[in-house]
């Protein structure tokens, strides 16, 4: 099989067999990805600032420690 005809049966099958997602669907899903994205985006932050807060309370209690 040459790749012409290898491109040509994938547009074929993705014209004609694939049961692609109706214009709600898609706008649904989108706005479900946005949001568990933009919560999971918030929780990342605050448990880096609460570690970053942590890292950095340790490292003067080591330093106030042996000066």
């Amino acid at each position: 099989m040459s790749l012409v005809e290898f491109i040509k049966g994938s547009y074929t099958e993705f014209k004609d067999k694939v049961e692609w997602p109706k214009w709600p669907d898609l706008q649904s899903s989108t706005i479900v990805v946005t949001i568990a994205t933009v919560i999971l985006a918030l929780f990342v932050f605050g448990v880096d600032s609460l570690f970053s807060k942590s890292i950095a309370n340790i490292i003067s209690i080591f330093i106030n420690l042996f000066n």
